[in-house]
């Protein structure tokens, strides 16, 4: 069964860090793509980043570009997202997606992935 964990979520001031974890579990790894998406309250769920977990591929919102670094370790089957500098624009339900059979050109679309974790709530105070 395949499982996806997000953790590191919570409240944090304008200007701060947080570190979000997926956890992947239930299928080989080195095989999917994983996607970091983003849901606020009223607006549709957007793509955040996404990794190639094969070659180390990796894509980037326009919005969080130079502030956010996604990461893989294989061994621990676990996909990272480094968020600093944070906005409060960037308050949002947090999900991790998971898919072996994206091509590259839909890397941010929510459609394209099979399977998601159940979020983490990310808030971003002033």
């Amino acid at each position: 069964e395949v499982q996806l964990v997000e953790s590191g979520g919570g409240l944090v001031q304008a200007g701060g860090s947080l570190r979000l974890s997926c956890a992947a579990s239930g299928f080989t790894f080195d095989d999917y793509a994983i996607g970091w998406f983003r849901q606020a309250p009223g607006k549709e769920r957007e793509g955040v980043s996404c990794i190639s977990v094969s070659d180390g591929l990796t894509y980037y919102a326009d919005s969080v570009k130079g502030r956010f670094t996604i990461s893989s370790d294989n061994a621990k089957n676990t996909v990272s997202l480094q968020m600093n500098n944070l906005r409060l624009e960037d308050t949002a339900v947090y999900y991790c997606a998971a898919d072996n059979t994206i091509i590259w050109s839909s890397i941010r679309n929510p459609n394209a992935y099979d399977y998601w974790g159940q979020g983490t709530q990310v808030s971003v105070s002033s």
